[in-house]
């Protein structure tokens, strides 16, 4: 996610390196290489110029403190005026109302179905919320259908009916179920078109129009670009939409979109989906983003991601084997599962500030842990609760068994042993202060990441 704009962002803050102070000169020349950072990731050049004029102006209006040098300070003003254009806080979803209506636009392959789902699955699983999907999609059966297999993938009912053609007849059909039924949340999702026309644009206002809902959502794939922003425009001077959502931004090396729709449009990014699965979607913070496009990681959405997963009760078990020196395979396997559920390996290496940049060019597959987890579920109990007994002999037959060989079995044993060595180490309050002190006293970061 926005690699290309990351790395731009650091080559311009690199003209500031060793000046001992700020200058209309020095400035002028990094705020260059920023707004051609910013162009490059297609954004609005009104937009570009705007972010530099207001930077430059704060930048020559600010004392250097000399604990500061002045391309930390450069990188803080940016870091304020980055979340200022995406919007300064995150924008909640209105979903007051009995039921709360949340009304789907945007262009066909937008990803608007996909999304439907996985806001219905958001509010079901961390609102508490008792959801229904309604397929208002007249002109194509595989939408209804594609949202039908995703409520049955999810336990979340949807209402459609392909006898009836009139999108405004089914909406309100619908709205009067989920009332009569005790639904408390109603999430419409519509027809998208190839391209903008004013067909689509009058049937959506006019289900607007008839459901009044609590909020419109436009659903858009962050990966156009400027095309994106263009689109959001226009969607918003017909059904004045209240917030926007960007799709597939995993895929998004540019950043684009993200930087120009609020400026545009003047309508808060609220949410974004970063992958297929039914769980990647976060909601949209201007700060995280801010620190993830400076290099700087995001560390509170990982520590959330981990919270959801984490399960105390099994922590507190898992802590006593370790201090009992009892960590096994089994731990080990329960360890890499928690850690699949958290979302894409890389993606989640990209929010510890300082590794986005080392892991640029690291391909890691969706699929990293298949061997490994072939390996251990080739093993016998006994092996998985004693991996002393692993020689040889029963190497070379979890090769065969995993369909890996022997010196993939070799890494795992080492890695095994390592991450043993770690928990054991961790699991010492003492340990764990005089570790924080040495990395803290580690200049590169720690070694071997």
């Amino acid at each position: 996610m926005f690699e290309n704009l990351t790395d731009k962002f650091e080559r311009a803050f690199k003209v500031l390196k060793g000046h001992g102070q700020i200058t209309e000169i020095n400035v002028a020349e990094t705020l260059k290489e920023v707004r051609r950072a910013l162009l490059d990731a297609d954004v609005n050049f009104k937009t570009a110029k705007d972010f530099t004029n207001t930077v430059k102006e704060k930048a020559l209006g600010r004392d250097v403190l000399k604990a500061v040098s002045p391309g930390q300070l450069m990188v803080k003003i940016c870091h304020e005026e980055l979340v200022e254009l995406m919007g300064g806080n995150e924008s909640e979803i209105n979903i007051k109302g009995n039921p709360g209506i949340i009304l789907m636009s945007g262009l066909q392959g937008s990803g608007k179905t996909t999304f439907s789902g996985k806001l219905a699955s958001y509010l079901k699983t961390k609102k508490g919320k008792n959801v229904l999907l309604v397929a208002c999609d007249v002109y194509r059966p595989a939408a209804i259908d594609q949202l039908h297999v995703l409520g049955e993938q999810l336990s979340v009912e949807v209402y459609s009916n392909k006898e009836e053609k009139d999108p405004v007849k089914i909406a309100q059909a619908a709205i009067q179920h989920a009332k009569s039924k005790g639904f408390n949340v109603v999430i419409v999702d519509t027809a998208g078109r190839l391209a903008i026309d004013e067909q689509m644009m009058d049937e959506i206002a006019r289900v607007k129009e008839a459901i009044q809902p609590t909020e419109t959502l436009f659903v858009v794939d962050s990966m156009t670009g400027q095309d994106a922003v263009n689109t959001a425009k226009a969607f918003n001077e017909k059904i004045n939409f209240d917030g926007v959502v960007l799709t597939k931004l995993d895929g998004d090396t540019r950043g684009g979109a993200a930087l120009s729709i609020k400026a545009i449009v003047e309508k808060p990014i609220k949410f974004v989906g970063t992958g297929e699965k039914m769980d990647a979607l976060d909601v949209f913070y201007p700060q995280r983003m801010a620190d993830r496009i400076l290099g700087m990681g995001d560390v509170v959405s990982l520590v959330e991601r981990a919270q959801e997963q984490f399960d105390e009760e099994e922590a507190r078990k898992l802590q006593k084997r370790i201090q009992k020196d009892q960590f096994d395979f089994n731990d080990f396997l329960g360890q890499l599962q928690q850690i699949k559920k958290m979302g894409n390996v890389k993606d989640l290496m990209g929010m510890i500030p300082g590794m986005g940049k080392a892991m640029k060019d690291v391909d890691i597959q969706d699929d990293a842990f298949k061997h490994i987890e072939a390996i251990i579920l080739s093993m016998t109990p006994q092996e998985r609760a004693n991996p002393g007994l692993i020689n040889g002999q029963r190497k070379n037959r979890l090769a065969k068994g995993s369909g890996t060989n022997i010196q993939e079995v070799n890494k795992l044993m080492k890695q095994f042993e390592d991450t043993k060595k770690m928990m054991k180490m961790m699991s010492n309050p003492k340990n764990m202060m005089s570790m924080m002190k040495q990395m803290k006293g580690m200049k590169g970061g720690m070694p071997g990441m």
